[in-house]
């Protein structure tokens, strides 16, 4: 059986790195994007990755920009293969109350968290389409659920991409492709770990399961969605927030 193409945007960061491995343990051809401007960083991550038994390629690329994506997703499948699986995972914040909010901030949210959506996934789609098999996997969050106060670009990022997986869903449900949203709560990664710690604090206070998630949480159900048996699952949200929101 030939192994899928994974293509993982940001996928050399905290949740990025668990899906990536998720998927490499699950036989895909994993396919690790990444800012040109990190090279150095992505190469000692794919080192790691191969120290710990994990085979990752890597694809450089600016996934905010339309023509960036493009050559991004040219070159991956020139080298590799047609991407059969596609995770939209990188993403940015920079948080401000909206009257503090600068026009590069909101910008700068929205296309690094939300027009990377369409850019990758517009140059896969209809590859998938075609083949009769895709899976497209988004990545957006607790907040775009329920919002969160000095995130008003981050969320509205974050909800536009429920919009864009339900719209898209239905667009290819009869080509054996499904779109998918995931929606972490608060996890574990660098970042949060970077926090102050009383400020941690809170954020686990208000979780009713008393703990921020992990990555690997987070890659696991993703994982699941990617799976072949996934076929009747498309236009969902999965919220992975250890019940900091219900609905």
């Amino acid at each position: 059986m030939v192994r899928p193409v994974a293509l993982i945007t940001g996928g050399t960061g905290g949740i990025g790195t668990a899906i990536s491995r998720e998927l490499a343990r699950q036989g895909c051809l994993v396919v690790a994007n990444y800012l040109p401007s990190l090279e150095a960083e992505a190469k000692a991550w794919q080192q790691q990755q191969l120290t710990d038994g994990i085979e990752v390629e890597l694809a450089a690329g600016d996934v905010s920009s339309f023509e960036g994506a493009q050559v991004m997703v040219e070159d991956v499948e020139k080298r590799i293969g047609p991407v059969d699986i596609l995770v939209n995972c990188a993403g940015i914040t920079r948080d401000k109350t909206l009257r503090k909010m600068s026009e590069q901030q909101w910008r700068e949210v929205m296309s690094t968290n939300l027009d990377s959506v369409f850019n990758v996934t517009r140059q896969v789609i209809e590859g998938m389409a075609e083949r009769g098999f895709g899976r497209v996997v988004n990545i957006s969050s607790v907040n775009g659920q329920k919002g969160q106060f000095g995130q008003s670009n981050y969320a509205a990022a974050k909800a536009g991409i429920h919009g864009f997986t339900m719209s898209l869903a239905q667009e290819v449900a009869t080509k054996g492709v499904t779109v998918n949203s995931v929606s972490p709560g608060y996890v574990a990664t660098a970042m949060t770990l970077a926090m102050p710690e009383e400020v941690r604090e809170a954020i686990v206070a208000q979780v009713p399961m008393g703990r921020m998630g992990t990555p690997e949480e987070i890659a696991y159900v993703v994982g699941c969605l990617c799976d072949r048996r996934a076929d009747y699952i498309t236009g969902a949200n999965i919220p992975i927030n250890g019940g900091l929101y219900m609905s």
